[in-house]
Protein backbone atom coordinates (compact mmCIF):
# COMPACT_ATOMS: atom_id res chain seq x y z
CA UNK A 1 0.00 0.00 0.00
CA UNK A 2 1.16 3.57 -1.07
CA UNK A 3 1.69 6.34 1.72
CA UNK A 4 2.87 9.69 1.31
CA UNK A 5 6.63 10.71 2.57
CA UNK A 6 7.25 11.94 6.25
CA UNK A 7 4.20 10.37 7.27
CA UNK A 8 4.41 8.55 10.60
CA UNK A 9 4.30 4.46 9.50
CA UNK A 10 3.21 3.65 13.07
CA UNK A 11 0.96 0.42 14.04
CA UNK A 12 -1.65 3.66 15.70
CA UNK A 13 -0.55 5.88 12.81
CA UNK A 14 -1.88 3.24 10.25
CA UNK A 15 -4.79 2.37 12.70
CA UNK A 16 -6.41 5.87 12.72
CA UNK A 17 -5.64 6.95 9.01
CA UNK A 18 -7.71 3.66 8.62
CA UNK A 19 -10.76 4.57 11.34
CA UNK A 20 -10.86 7.72 10.13
CA UNK A 21 -11.08 6.85 6.51
CA UNK A 22 -13.94 4.13 7.32
CA UNK A 23 -15.98 6.77 9.62
CA UNK A 24 -16.10 8.91 6.69
CA UNK A 25 -17.01 6.13 3.83
CA UNK A 26 -20.03 6.06 6.59
CA UNK A 27 -21.08 9.56 6.39
CA UNK A 28 -20.52 9.96 2.69
CA UNK A 29 -22.53 7.21 2.16
CA UNK A 30 -25.54 7.92 4.27
CA UNK A 31 -25.25 11.59 3.02
CA UNK A 32 -25.52 10.10 -0.87
CA UNK A 33 -28.72 8.19 0.37
CA UNK A 34 -30.57 10.80 2.04
CA UNK A 35 -29.66 12.80 -1.10
CA UNK A 36 -31.23 10.04 -3.47
CA UNK A 37 -34.34 9.17 -1.27
CA UNK A 38 -35.66 12.73 -2.48
CA UNK A 39 -37.17 13.37 1.02
CA UNK A 40 -34.82 15.46 2.91
CA UNK A 41 -33.73 19.14 2.51
CA UNK A 42 -30.17 18.77 1.97
CA UNK A 43 -29.04 22.01 1.86
CA UNK A 44 -30.28 22.29 5.91
CA UNK A 45 -28.77 19.32 6.68
CA UNK A 46 -25.77 20.47 5.30
CA UNK A 47 -26.38 23.65 7.08
CA UNK A 48 -26.21 21.35 10.20
CA UNK A 49 -23.01 19.41 9.30
CA UNK A 50 -21.37 22.49 9.06
CA UNK A 51 -22.36 24.20 12.81
CA UNK A 52 -21.10 20.91 14.11
CA UNK A 53 -17.79 20.99 12.52
CA UNK A 54 -17.44 24.78 12.98
CA UNK A 55 -18.86 24.41 16.93
CA UNK A 56 -16.53 21.80 17.57
CA UNK A 57 -17.29 19.40 20.91
CA UNK A 58 -15.86 17.34 23.61
CA UNK A 59 -15.32 14.35 24.45
CA UNK A 60 -14.07 15.17 28.02
CA UNK A 61 -11.18 12.60 28.01
CA UNK A 62 -9.15 15.60 27.95
CA UNK A 63 -6.59 13.94 25.72
CA UNK A 64 -5.68 11.01 28.22
CA UNK A 65 -5.37 7.88 26.12
CA UNK A 66 -7.15 5.77 28.44
CA UNK A 67 -10.18 7.95 28.85
CA UNK A 68 -10.22 8.48 25.11
CA UNK A 69 -10.42 4.55 24.81
CA UNK A 70 -12.66 3.77 26.98
CA UNK A 71 -14.89 6.38 25.35
CA UNK A 72 -14.81 5.08 22.20
CA UNK A 73 -15.11 1.88 23.13
CA UNK A 74 -18.53 2.85 24.61
CA UNK A 75 -19.35 5.21 21.78
CA UNK A 76 -18.27 2.61 18.84
CA UNK A 77 -20.91 0.22 20.34
CA UNK A 78 -23.96 2.27 21.00
CA UNK A 79 -23.48 3.59 17.40
CA UNK A 80 -23.56 -0.10 16.42
CA UNK A 81 -26.41 -0.78 18.35
CA UNK A 82 -28.27 2.65 17.10
CA UNK A 83 -27.43 1.57 13.44
CA UNK A 84 -28.38 -1.92 13.81
CA UNK A 85 -31.96 -0.78 15.01
CA UNK A 86 -32.11 2.10 12.17
CA UNK A 87 -31.72 -1.40 10.01
CA UNK A 88 -34.82 -2.93 12.17
CA UNK A 89 -37.14 0.02 10.93
CA UNK A 90 -35.89 0.24 7.76
CA UNK A 91 -36.31 -3.26 6.88
CA UNK A 92 -39.89 -2.83 8.73
CA UNK A 93 -40.37 -0.06 6.53
CA UNK A 94 -39.62 -1.73 3.22
CA UNK A 95 -36.25 0.29 2.91
CA UNK A 96 -34.18 -2.95 1.48
CA UNK A 97 -31.51 -0.68 0.62
CA UNK A 98 -31.06 1.40 4.10
CA UNK A 99 -31.56 -1.58 5.87
CA UNK A 100 -28.23 -2.80 4.09
CA UNK A 101 -26.24 0.10 4.10
CA UNK A 102 -27.19 0.72 7.93
CA UNK A 103 -26.29 -3.46 8.74
CA UNK A 104 -23.01 -2.75 6.78
CA UNK A 105 -22.16 0.36 9.36
CA UNK A 106 -23.09 -1.38 12.17
CA UNK A 107 -20.75 -4.26 11.15
CA UNK A 108 -18.11 -1.63 11.34
CA UNK A 109 -18.79 0.17 14.35
CA UNK A 110 -18.58 -3.59 15.76
CA UNK A 111 -15.19 -4.23 14.35
CA UNK A 112 -13.82 -0.67 16.08
CA UNK A 113 -15.49 -1.52 19.24
CA UNK A 114 -13.84 -4.54 19.50
CA UNK A 115 -10.52 -3.09 18.74
CA UNK A 116 -10.51 -0.15 21.43
CA UNK A 117 -11.73 -2.79 24.02
CA UNK A 118 -8.77 -5.25 23.39
CA UNK A 119 -6.24 -1.14 24.02
CA UNK A 120 -8.17 -0.88 27.06
CA UNK A 121 -7.69 -4.96 28.04
CA UNK A 122 -4.06 -4.45 27.30
CA UNK A 123 -3.75 -1.29 29.65
CA UNK A 124 -5.43 -3.08 32.55
CA UNK A 125 -2.53 -5.72 32.39
CA UNK A 126 0.06 -2.78 32.73
CA UNK A 127 -2.28 -0.14 35.23
CA UNK A 128 -5.04 -1.26 36.74
CA UNK A 129 -5.79 1.40 38.72
CA UNK A 130 -5.28 3.97 36.29
CA UNK A 131 -7.88 2.87 34.02
CA UNK A 132 -10.36 1.96 36.93
CA UNK A 133 -9.76 5.79 37.78
CA UNK A 134 -10.22 7.08 34.26
CA UNK A 135 -13.67 4.58 33.95
CA UNK A 136 -14.67 5.74 37.16
CA UNK A 137 -13.77 9.69 36.00
CA UNK A 138 -15.49 9.12 32.32
CA UNK A 139 -18.61 7.21 34.09
CA UNK A 140 -19.60 9.96 36.47
CA UNK A 141 -18.98 12.64 33.28
CA UNK A 142 -21.65 10.13 31.32
CA UNK A 143 -20.83 9.47 28.32
CA UNK A 144 -22.19 11.22 25.01
CA UNK A 145 -22.28 11.07 21.52
CA UNK A 146 -19.73 13.29 19.65
CA UNK A 147 -22.83 15.07 18.15
CA UNK A 148 -23.96 16.50 21.51
CA UNK A 149 -23.99 19.99 20.33
CA UNK A 150 -25.90 19.45 17.15
CA UNK A 151 -28.14 22.39 15.66
CA UNK A 152 -29.99 23.32 13.21
CA UNK A 153 -29.98 26.80 11.50
CA UNK A 154 -30.94 29.14 14.41
CA UNK A 155 -31.18 26.84 17.00
CA UNK A 156 -28.99 27.07 20.10
CA UNK A 157 -26.15 24.47 20.39
CA UNK A 158 -27.40 21.26 21.20
CA UNK A 159 -30.91 21.71 20.79
CA UNK A 160 -30.98 19.75 17.72
CA UNK A 161 -29.25 17.15 19.73
CA UNK A 162 -31.74 17.10 22.10
CA UNK A 163 -34.77 16.48 20.21
CA UNK A 164 -32.65 14.04 18.43
CA UNK A 165 -32.00 12.34 21.57
CA UNK A 166 -36.10 12.46 22.03
CA UNK A 167 -37.26 10.73 18.71
CA UNK A 168 -34.72 8.20 19.17
CA UNK A 169 -35.84 7.13 22.34
CA UNK A 170 -39.48 7.15 21.15
CA UNK A 171 -38.26 5.03 17.95
CA UNK A 172 -36.22 2.15 19.91
CA UNK A 173 -33.05 3.33 17.55
CA UNK A 174 -31.01 4.42 20.94
CA UNK A 175 -32.02 4.30 24.72
CA UNK A 176 -31.40 4.69 28.08
CA UNK A 177 -31.58 0.77 28.64
CA UNK A 178 -29.39 0.70 25.90
CA UNK A 179 -26.90 2.84 27.73
CA UNK A 180 -27.01 0.19 30.28
CA UNK A 181 -26.58 -2.73 28.30
CA UNK A 182 -23.20 -1.80 26.88
CA UNK A 183 -21.76 -0.29 30.50
CA UNK A 184 -22.82 -4.34 31.66
CA UNK A 185 -20.55 -5.55 28.32
CA UNK A 186 -17.70 -3.25 29.21
CA UNK A 187 -17.40 -4.30 32.66
CA UNK A 188 -17.99 -7.92 31.70
CA UNK A 189 -15.40 -7.76 29.04
CA UNK A 190 -13.21 -5.79 30.89
CA UNK A 191 -13.20 -8.13 33.90
CA UNK A 192 -13.69 -4.77 36.00
CA UNK A 193 -15.67 -6.64 39.01
CA UNK A 194 -12.90 -9.48 39.49
CA UNK A 195 -9.63 -6.80 39.59
CA UNK A 196 -7.66 -7.60 42.74
CA UNK A 197 -5.06 -5.51 44.30
CA UNK A 198 -5.76 -2.60 43.57
CA UNK A 199 -5.42 0.58 45.43
CA UNK A 200 -7.99 2.08 47.79
CA UNK A 201 -8.96 4.63 45.75
CA UNK A 202 -8.72 2.47 42.65
CA UNK A 203 -10.65 -0.04 44.55
CA UNK A 204 -13.62 2.72 45.51
CA UNK A 205 -14.17 3.60 41.79
CA UNK A 206 -14.24 -0.15 41.01
CA UNK A 207 -17.54 -0.51 43.36
CA UNK A 208 -18.71 2.75 42.08
CA UNK A 209 -18.50 1.60 37.93
CA UNK A 210 -19.51 -2.00 39.45
CA UNK A 211 -22.69 -0.78 40.77
CA UNK A 212 -23.93 1.80 38.22
CA UNK A 213 -25.89 -0.37 36.20
CA UNK A 214 -28.20 -1.54 38.99
CA UNK A 215 -28.32 2.14 39.64
CA UNK A 216 -29.81 3.21 36.51
CA UNK A 217 -32.05 0.55 36.69
CA UNK A 218 -33.58 1.68 39.48
CA UNK A 219 -34.13 5.18 37.90
CA UNK A 220 -35.38 3.73 34.85
CA UNK A 221 -37.76 1.53 36.61
CA UNK A 222 -39.48 4.99 38.49
CA UNK A 223 -39.33 6.37 35.17
CA UNK A 224 -43.02 7.29 33.89
CA UNK A 225 -43.47 8.76 30.50
CA UNK A 226 -45.34 11.83 29.86
CA UNK A 227 -49.52 11.68 29.03
CA UNK A 228 -48.20 14.13 26.23
CA UNK A 229 -45.08 13.26 24.03
CA UNK A 230 -42.85 15.64 23.36
CA UNK A 231 -43.84 17.02 19.75
CA UNK A 232 -40.58 17.89 17.65
CA UNK A 233 -39.85 18.66 14.38
CA UNK A 234 -37.27 19.16 12.05
CA UNK A 235 -35.93 21.29 9.31
CA UNK A 236 -34.10 18.80 7.28
CA UNK A 237 -37.40 16.93 6.13
CA UNK A 238 -38.68 18.16 2.78
CA UNK A 239 -42.82 18.73 3.41
CA UNK A 240 -44.83 15.70 1.68
CA UNK A 241 -45.71 17.68 -1.62
CA UNK A 242 -42.21 18.55 -2.15
CA UNK A 243 -40.52 14.99 -1.73
CA UNK A 244 -39.40 12.64 -4.91
CA UNK A 245 -38.82 9.59 -3.25
CA UNK A 246 -36.49 8.63 -5.25
CA UNK A 247 -34.60 5.84 -3.32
Amino acid sequence: EGHLPGLPQTSWGQWNRAWCAEENRHGDILNRYLYLSGRVNMREVEVTVQHLIHDGGDTETGSDPYRGFIYTSFQELATRVSHLNVARLARKAGAEMLYTLCSRVAGDEQRHARAYKLFIAKFLELDPDGVVLAFEDMMRKKITMPARYMREKGAAAGETFRKFEVVATRLGVYTPADYVEILENLLKDWGIAGLAGLSPEAAKAQDYVCGLPERYRKVMARFRPQKEEEHVTFRWFLPPEAAGGRA
